[in-house]
Order: structure tokens, then C-alpha cells, then sequence
């Protein structure tokens, strides 16, 4: 498989003279939450949006990427390693990244902007092919702008219930309150290694195999760790000790029989 894309990388690579070819492009899929990643609700639509564009344009898709991560806020990128690979491959091979749609990338202006300046071009299915970095701005606002009135609104509901005398939030105890956040750090954490752990097995099936290689590849390809880092052989062991995936012994120098 890795031979094929490379073949594939390389006929498109073709005649490019340095800019990119619109006929091999980078397929990439979104969801916020591991229920959806795994029931398959909105990933089929969205492979379905892609696939029926790139059939209707005639553009051959190298290689497909999925990643389950919230998209919120203009930091992103850093929790969304899948992302930085697909950009990766792209520069790679000089093709640009589809999306079903905007929000699968973001609805936040900020971090749109960032993206422009990967220098890796974004087509939107349903903006269709000839949508330019400024529509793309245009309508990430449009979009960051929906999700701040919809917050607008909540808070308004919420405040026109305390004003009522509902009891909002949590009363339970410190303790059970600091239980729930180590909860949820280690759901995040479990997120984070599910999401990666897909790119590892492909580094593996490379012919990557040690801890120490497959973090020096990872930070190859632009990708970060949870908290934003460079890859160590620890964070790698860690990730895939979360999904309980044995990981790489490590080497040991050859016996000297006296």
C-alpha cells in the first residue's frame, strides 16, 4: 500500500512545475465525538460528499485521513495530529486537502487563517472548487459568528432560569468534583491516543518499528503531542499503553560469550 501511494504521489507530482496538481488531492474527515467516530454517523455523509466530488471533478484521491477531535478554538491544530498529517502528505504530494465541508476544519476565523498559511490548498465540496482563501475567511466568519449567537443564546436561557430559581450546576462535594475533572483529563488523554494511534500503525507498518523512530517521525510530519510537544520515546509508550497496544521491547545490545 505505502509503495502504491508513493507511485500514485509521483505520476501526480508530474509536470507540476512547482505548483500544485488539481488532479490527486487528500481526502479529510471530522468528528467531534467518539460516539459518532464510532457509530459512523456523519463520516459516511462526509466520505459520500468527497468521493461524489472528486468523481464529478475527476480528482483521484492518494489517501484518506479520519480523525475524531472537537474543532473548537484557534489552537486546534495542536489537538488534531490527524490534520497536521493530512497537510503533511499533502505538501508531500502537492496536492490540495478536500473537506465535505468548512466546519470539519473549523468554524473559528482564527484558526482558518492558520491554515492559509500551511501554504496547502482547501477545497470545500459544497463550496465548490472555485471558492478562494478569501471565501473561505468569509464564510468562517459567517460560521464563528452562528456559534457565538447560539452561545449568546444559551446563556440567556441559563440566566433567564437562575432568575426564576432553578438550581443551576453541580452542588455535589469538592472531592467528587475533582474525581469527575481526572475523568475527564483521562478521557481527553484516551481521545488523543485513539486519534494518533491510527497514524502509529501506519508508521509501523512502514518499517518503523522502534519507540524511538516512530516519535522521530511523528515530529517529521509536523504532528505534536497532546499538550502541543515534540514526540519522546515516553509519549509514544504512553499512547500506546492507553489502548493497550504492546509496544516495541526495546533493543538490547548482543551478548559477548567469553
Amino acid at each position: 500500500m505505502r509503495l502504491v501511494s508513493k507511485l500514485q504521489t509521483l505520476v501526480c507530482s508530474l509536470n507540476t512545475r512547482g505548483s500544485f496538481m488539481l488532479h490527486c488531492a487528500i481526502a479529510y474527515y471530522r468528528v467531534s465525538t467518539q460516539r459518532q467516530g464510532r457509530s459512523g454517523l456523519g463520516l459516511d455523509a462526509q466520505r459520500a460528499a468527497v468521493e461524489q466530488f472528486a468523481d464529478a471533478h475527476g480528482y483521484d484521491i492518494l489517501e484518506a485521513f479520519t480523525e475524531v477531535e472537537t474543532g473548537k478554538g484557534s489552537d486546534a491544530l495542536d489537538r488534531r495530529p490527524i490534520l497536521a498529517a493530512a497537510l503533511a502528505a499533502a505538501r508531500r504530494a502537492r496536492c490540495p486537502v478536500i473537506v465535505a465541508k468548512l466546519d470539519r476544519l473549523s468554524r473559528d476565523v482564527a484558526f482558518i487563517a492558520g491554515l492559509m498559511t500551511k501554504r496547502v490548498p482547501f477545497i470545500v465540496t459544497d463550496l465548490g472548487a472555485d471558492a478562494d482563501p478569501f471565501m473561505l475567511h468569509l464564510y468562517a466568519a459567517l460560521a464563528e459568528k452562528e456559534r457565538r449567537l447560539i452561545s449568546e443564546r444559551t446563556r440567556a436561557a441559563l440566566a433567564a432560569r437562575k432568575a426564576t430559581g432553578a438550581t443551576l450546576g453541580n452542588r455535589t462535594n469538592a472531592a467528587a468534583a475533582a474525581a469527575r475533572g481526572r475523568g475527564v483529563s483521562i478521557r481527553a488523554a484516551e481521545e488523543f491516543a485513539r486519534s494518533t494511534l491510527p497514524l502509529v500503525l501506519a508508521i509501523k507498518q512502514a518499517g518503523i518499528t522502534s519507540l524511538r523512530g516512530i516519535a522521530a517521525e511523528l515530529n517529521a510530519r509536523g504532528v505534536h503531542t497532546a499538550r502541543g510537544g515534540a514526540w519522546q520515546v515516553s509519549n509514544v509508550r504512553n499512547v500506546l499503553a492507553r489502548l493497550d497496544v504492546e509496544a516495541p521491547r526495546r533493543e538490547r545490545a548482543p551478548s559477548v560469550s567469553c
